[in-house]
């Protein structure tokens, strides 16, 4: 155990990373050294962000919780505190089942953390995060909450009503972030497309992205979390005429029968989101999507799926995740639905889905073999150096491998000619 030392321990998603850093900065102000998910911990503090989304998540974090109130136990560490969504959904019921914790903290709770430390927040560092990600790249959360009533969705619970935060702050921030080093910027939102409708009554993600891009040094911006109703329409031509927007989006349509989609409550039909896949290939060329697709909600049918396997068959989404359906406490579904299709069933479709996937996604890259594309270089990894494309965000797309051959520089971009392909991974030589 070492003195002075905290561990912070992230779950969940990007979101959660970025509060992660934000509480990270304020520490390291106070004197405190700070490792981020360490492979040993050693702090005399932990500190877990917790992810509460489904029921798997949930799991997860629970189980960290109790593996280190069990090293509390044990006189391994000194003080355990937990924040984040599972903590904001279900505070009192975790007080009752694991005392061993010091303290429990809301998502947006954490600054009292560094209060009970005896330390003092610093506003002058609100902006400010130590990244955990590499220099190269920063994830950039342009707001918090969601103000959807997607029948499904706990996150509105945890999250609240959506916040938009000012242009100016985020502008400011990104110029910090480029004095760092930060050169890619993924842009996220649980739901990119109200953004502005709140604080500016009008869709402003297509200024705010323009801004952004105008930023010296900002070498790529990717867009993450789209919300298919009311789009912002104008984003694709800030995409089309920016070099440094990448060709990219990501957008969540979960399903397409408009049966489905009526029961998901997702303020969309079938004909209409067809129609907004036709208009954002017209209008950028070459943009690979990247969705996610929901399987075995209440009352999905045979016809249904098949309507889905359609729909992907036609739409040929560059990137795609698929998982089933979680009957979450709290949610419209847990309310009006019951949780009806056998689990087997879910993963039957959802096999079927990525199986299917996975054939498009080997023809997308195959289509790449001979092209040079720009490729960042993110880490090295045994014989070969590890980059992406703008079409490939961290951690969840394919990646580029390039044999060793000359050295090349991480956080650099290179051209890079694609040699071969696999369903989610190329191999590429760089072009000198």
């Amino acid at each position: 155990m070492r003195k002075n030392r905290i561990d912070v321990i992230t779950l969940g998603c990007s979101k959660n990373l970025v509060d992660s850093e934000l509480l990270m900065k304020q520490l390291l102000a106070n004197g405190y050294t700070v490792k981020h998910d360490p492979d040993i911990s050693e702090g005399e503090i932990v500190v877990i962000n917790t992810c509460g989304f489904i029921g798997d998540a949930k799991e997860e974090s629970i189980n960290m919780i109790l593996e280190f109130a069990e090293a509390k136990k044990e006189r391994k560490i000194n003080k355990l505190f937990v924040m984040g969504c599972l903590t904001e959904r279900y505070m009192e019921e975790l007080k009752q089942e694991i005392p061993e914790v010091d303290k429990f903290y809301g998502k947006f709770g954490w600054k009292a953390l560094i209060a009970d430390l005896g330390k003092s927040y610093n506003q002058d560092l609100a902006l400010e995060r130590s990244i955990t990600t590499p220099q190269h790249y920063a994830y950039l959360k342009i707001s918090e909450g969601c103000n959807r009533t997607c029948s499904y969705c706990s996150i509105p619970i945890m999250t609240g009503k959506h916040q938009s935060r000012p242009i100016e702050e985020i502008e400011e921030e990104v110029r910090g972030l480029v004095a760092t080093g930060v050169k890619e910027f993924q842009v996220i939102a649980q739901d990119l497309s109200f953004y502005g409708l709140d604080r500016y009554k009008q869709a402003k993600l297509p200024e705010l992205i323009e801004r952004i891009a105008k930023i010296e040094g900002v070498e790529w911006i990717r867009l993450h979390y789209a919300y298919p109703a009311n789009f912002p329409y104008d984003l694709l031509r800030v995409m089309r005429e920016n070099d440094n927007v990448c060709k990219y989006l990501d957008i969540a349509l979960q399903h397409i029968s408009d049966n489905m989609l009526k029961k998901m409550r997702r303020n969309i039909t079938k004909e209409e989101t067809y129609d907004l896949m036709r208009k954002i290939r017209e209008e950028v060329p070459g943009i690979h999507l990247r969705t996610t697709l929901m399987v075995g909600h209440p009352g999905e049918t045979h016809k249904d799926f098949e309507e889905l396997i359609d729909f992907v068959k036609e739409v040929r989404f560059e990137r795609m995740g698929a998982f089933p359906y979680s009957h979450e406490d709290g949610t419209y579904a847990y309310a009006h639905y019951k949780d009806e299709i056998a689990d087997d069933v879910k993963q039957e479709r959802m096999d079927l889905l990525m199986a299917l996937q996975e054939r498009i996604a080997l023809e997308s890259n195959e289509d790449k073999i001979g092209k040079t594309l720009r490729i960042i270089i993110d880490r090295e990894d045994g014989d070969y150096y590890i980059g992406r494309t703008e079409y490939d965000s961290p951690e969840v797309d394919p990646e580029v491998l390039i044999r060793k051959e000359k050295g090349l520089t991480i956080g650099e971009f290179y051209n890079v000619e694609i040699t071969g392909a696999m369903p989610f991974d190329l191999y590429g030589k760089v072009v000198y």
